[in-house]
């Protein structure tokens, strides 16, 4: 625990001193890289703490922290679970899928969005308590084999590719490739039913820049800014709640009023910010590279 909080220490430190810069506008609102990961990590206790659990869309529910997203999707032969999160975080997960009534033991499928630790560090765990198949991109796979918290290896039991799907029960999701956060990065597609309607939920991976970008990263991100647009979208969901703005969406959910998560305009703002952000990095990277 001293290490971890060592570490956290260093890195929150390493990132009040790094450069701040460039700054976008988008809609309205101004970003820094330092402001994103803020606005997207929180402080420690935000990651680790959780939000309180909720019922999304149809069968799709929010069961992780205040500020790290996971995500279950019932079914009627059992629930796929999609990021476990810091392997700290598994067990305040179980809690929150079990104050919603469902079974932890019930988890058949763990899906994620990128072999980053704040997604994806408590595989290992989620299948050791529930035996659960965990399904990667391909191109995320050596970067999740070095993850190994405690020692434990990273259980890889279906490895998949852009475009392919992944069924349980009647719930079928489908991943697509969008790499340059990492190498596999996946935002998963799947089509959700309430109340006589169908509704396209998108489940966002980051799309944000690193801050040297270099010529492969550049392509990756290019085109996943381009993929991202052509999935169909009725209600965006992303790996961190601040993404799709989940906290000021949950205040609004009350009985009798249209759900606030369904928000089809709010489909390509993220990209929209972090595609500016990216440009605006690579133009700087550019303008500092000496001519020949």
């Amino acid at each position: 625990m001293k290490k971890m909080l060592v570490l956290l220490l260093g890195i929150a430190a390493m990132a009040q001193n790094a450069p701040d810069h460039p700054s976008v506008t988008v809609h309205g609102q101004t970003f820094t890289p330092r402001s994103i990961l803020a606005r997207n990590m929180g402080t420690p206790e935000d990651q680790t703490t959780a939000f309180a659990p909720h019922k999304i869309v149809g069968n799709v529910y929010y069961v992780g922290t205040k500020t790290l997203s996971a995500f279950l999707v019932v079914t009627g032969q059992g629930n796929v679970l999609i990021n476990s999160t810091y392997e700290r975080n598994v067990r305040t997960i179980q809690k929150s899928i079990e104050q919603l009534g469902f079974k932890f033991s019930d988890t058949r499928i763990l899906l994620g969005n990128h072999a980053h630790g704040d997604h994806m560090e408590g595989d290992a765990l989620v299948k050791e308590l529930t035996g659960a198949q965990v399904v990667s991109m391909a191109e995320d796979v050596p970067a999740l084999k070095a993850m190994k918290p405690g020692g434990k290896e990273h259980p890889v039991d279906r490895i998949i590719h852009d475009g392919d799907e992944v069924t349980l029960g009647d719930v079928t999701l489908t991943a697509h490739l969008t790499a340059g956060h990492t190498s596999g990065a996946t935002t998963w597609t799947m089509p959700v039913s309430e109340a006589g309607k169908t509704y396209r939920v998108v489940f966002y991976s980051s799309l944000r820049s690193p801050a040297v970008l270099t010529p492969p990263v550049i392509e990756q991100f290019k085109r996943s800014f381009a993929v991202v647009r052509t999935l169909p979208c009725d209600l965006p969901l992303g790996d961190h709640p601040a993404e799709y703005g989940m906290t000021e969406k949950y205040a609004k959910l009350k009985p009798g009023v249209s759900n606030p998560f369904i928000d089809p305009s709010g489909c390509y703002l993220e990209a929209d910010m972090e595609e500016a952000m990216f440009k605006a990095i690579l133009a700087e990277q550019q303008k500092a590279e000496p001519s020949h």
